[in-house]
């Protein structure tokens, strides 16, 4: 658990690593909707060699207390929670023992910012990260970000649904009595392409972690919270937009969709290539909302990729300023 300047509490999942080992640059994970920091465990053991790695459970999620007012749920206000974390963990500074572990402790004065990686609302959470603090971001990379589409679809529609007051809380509790193991499994035969793949230790474990969400008692005003922001990202005008935040992103960018995403479309990976002004887009074959968890490896190469041909590993980079490289099939 690690607190930030402001007395929030937010709490980090990280690899393990020795005080002696060499500096390595810092990768920071960020969850999506009814996500943790759990979600990252499989790429960041893909990446670990060569970095170090964190996720953060936003507030409200995970281990992390929820916040203090309902707008704290929303994209700007966790924006604002994970730009502090990074000020404190690549900001040089007095920090006792206690605080933070060895590996992070070994990238505290790594000067540059930090490898930004986003799933779903985490995605739209970095973007505008990206967008307000460039000091603080080396490169971003976006899978299945939930940037704004206002095409309803079939698998989408109950989001507007759980932002209606009261109604929303009403069904998302009545979710909630449903067995665990149902639902673990709802989610994995949306969010994977082919939920086959999940094997039954993770499986095991995504049910204890729900379990562990149950007893917290604020889950469904979490989910609901998420809901309602994701809506009014979604309506909010151009000029405000995380489309136009997108457009202020000077960093590279990686932002990768899954051909059977159910909850974002790949059409959206052509404006995407439109939006970011330095950015390779990819559609990653055989593949669903969460890619990292889905294709850790085949997410690691891609991110890997990225980072080589930009030269951000050591914090120089090369730049290639208004780059479009093709969307793969």
């Amino acid at each position: 658990m690690v607190t930030l300047d402001s007395g929030q509490q937010v709490w980090l999942a990280e690899t393990a690593g020795s005080v002696g080992e060499a500096r390595k640059d810092l990768v920071l994970c960020v969850h999506g909707m009814s996500g943790a920091a759990t979600n990252w465990t499989d790429l960041m053991a893909e990446l670990a060699p060569d970095f170090a790695c964190a996720a953060v459970d936003l507030p409200g999620s995970g281990f992390s207390p929820p916040p203090k007012t309902r707008f704290g749920y929303s994209i700007m206000a966790h924006a604002g929670t994970v730009i502090a974390l990074i000020e404190a963990l690549t900001v040089p500074r007095d920090v006792p023992s206690n605080v933070l572990s060895n590996v992070l402790s070994n990238v505290l004065s790594n000067k540059g910012g930090v490898h930004l990686v986003g799933n779903s609302m985490g995605g739209a959470v970095a973007v505008r990260v990206a967008a307000s603090r460039p000091d603080l971001v080396k490169t971003l990379t976006l899978i299945s970000p939930a940037l704004p589409d206002r095409m309803l679809r079939r698998e989408t529609v109950h989001f507007p649904v759980i932002a209606l007051p009261f109604v929303g809380a009403r069904l998302v509790r009545k979710y909630a009595r449903l067995p665990a193991e149902n639902r673990v499994a709802g989610v994995f035969d949306v969010c994977y392409y082919d939920p086959a793949h999940v094997g039954p230790e993770q499986f095991a474990l995504e049910v204890a972690d729900l379990r562990k969400r149950d007893e917290l008692g604020y889950d469904a005003d979490v989910i609901v919270g998420a809901a309602r922001t994701l809506v009014g990202e979604t309506l909010r005008p151009r000029r405000l937009s995380l489309w136009r935040a997108a457009e202020r992103v000077t960093v590279p960018a990686l932002v990768m969709f899954g051909s059977h995403d159910q909850l974002v479309p790949p059409r959206l990976a052509a404006t995407a290539a439109r939006a970011f002004p330095d950015v390779r887009v990819a559609v990653l074959p055989l593949t669903g909302h969460i890619a990292q968890m889905e294709r850790p490896g085949l997410v690691a190469a891609r991110f890997r990729e990225m980072v080589a041909e930009t030269g951000t590993s050591d914090g120089s980079s090369r730049g290639n300023s208004g780059r479009r490289d093709p969307v793969d099939a």
